[in-house]
């Protein structure tokens, strides 16, 4: 864990988030003292997604798939 001076991490700051996000953290000081911490920003991990949550809430009709069958023929052999 280095500590750098704020002066040295303004002129360098892309060097140090490529370190942070590494995963290495830099403490950084003012005047030797320390002030902040930078480290790498973590995601919490998701958890799965369950299918069919909403399977109650909707209904397909029983005659979904030819549905409009005949008036998506005509638009394929329209061309529109």
């Amino acid at each position: 864990m280095p500590t750098v001076n704020i002066q040295e991490v303004q002129s360098q700051f892309p060097h140090f988030v490529a370190e942070a996000e590494a995963g290495q953290e830099i403490i950084i000081a003012r005047g030797g003292k320390p002030v902040a911490r930078l480290v790498a920003l973590v995601e919490p991990p998701r958890a799965p997604r369950q299918l069919g949550l909403g399977k109650p809430e909707f209904a397909f009709p029983e005659n979904f798939d030819p549905l409009h069958a005949d008036d998506i023929a005509d638009l394929f052999q329209s061309g529109a």
